[in-house]
């Protein structure tokens, strides 16, 4: 429901602009494949442990490296260059304007965390004084294990570019071939939905116990991002366009996950809260090719 708030918002927008505005206008779909740096951290599950006549408090200090796969990147964009003929009924622009203008660019993908090892260790806090342990005393083992996720990405970008025009003629004065460069901030609105499991090992015990096994809800973020683009046009006709471009985004959302964890495996254990929390550091790329329309 949230989503289509947001697309209704957009679209909304994109009508008043068009009404508002006639002055090398333009609105362009796009699509192309696009792909993250890797966003492994380390962190840390929290969660209690409870066994008959003893209770433990367990810190999972885990890592992992965070490579994705390679998805799709869909969008559209709403744009115009400061041309001296006006925007918003204003004809008083210089003629060296015409190199700058203003885009929104509304874009979504599918963000896949390939299934990888995860590693680290485990130290449980003794509570109480049952099954021979003594309270405040601590022990520490090894965790081995893996982890994978899936989430959204969708970023609304403002856009500041510029631009420079090759081969004008009768039809496109300012140029039919228009290499152009964009910088600006964008709103990210991201989900993530993680799963993990690990296995307690060590010298005594190699094949492990089960350790922490989560499977968390979606956790959603908004963040402030970055976005960089580069690209190239061709005035194919007057009011039709190709575009060829490279997009950069970056961002550092914050996720906070509560489940239970269920490594209950163990007959005597009783499976309890835990919670976590993941701050990765969002480097998205991709290339696109578009179409769009000038008025």
């Amino acid at each position: 429901m949230k989503k289509m708030g947001v697309f209704a918002a957009v679209f909304a927008a994109a009508l008043l602009w068009a009404w508002a505005a006639s002055a090398e206008m333009y609105v362009e779909g796009y699509i192309g494949p696009t792909w993250s740096s890797d966003i492994g951290q380390a962190f840390t599950v929290n969660d209690v442990l409870i066994q008959p006549n003893n209770l433990q408090v367990l810190n999972h200090h885990l890592q992992y490296g965070g490579k994705t796969d390679v998805t799709v990147l869909g969008g559209l964009k709403l744009g115009t260059w400061f041309v001296k003929e006006g925007f918003l009924g204003y004809s008083g622009y210089p003629d060296w304007t015409k190199y700058l203008g203003f885009y929104t660019d509304f874009s979504f993908q599918r963000l896949y965390v390939r299934n990888q090892r995860l590693s680290g260790t485990q130290t449980n806090i003794n509570q109480s004084a049952g099954n021979h342990y003594t309270p405040g005393s601590t022990d520490q083992n090894t965790e081995i294990g893996n982890i994978q996720a899936d989430g959204d990405v969708i970023t609304w970008a403002f856009m500041f570019a510029g631009r420079y025009g090759f081969f004008p003629d009768s039809e496109v004065p300012f140029g039919r071939l228009q290499p152009y460069v964009a910088v600006g901030p964008a709103v990210m609105w991201s989900t993530l939905k993680p799963k993990l499991n690990t296995d307690q090992v060590w010298t005594t015990n190699p094949s492990g116990l089960p350790g922490t096994q989560l499977s968390g809800n979606n956790a959603t973020a908004t963040t402030v991002a970055l976005a960089v683009e580069g690209g190239v046009r061709y005035m194919a006709l007057k009011n039709v366009s190709f575009d060829l471009s490279f997009k950069y985004r970056y961002a550092q959302p914050s996720y906070h996950f509560n489940g239970i964890d269920f490594s209950a495996v163990v007959p005597t254990y009783v499976s309890q809260p835990a919670s976590y929390k993941l701050n990765p550091v969002y480097q998205l790329f991709s290339f696109q090719a578009g179409v769009a329309y000038h008025f």
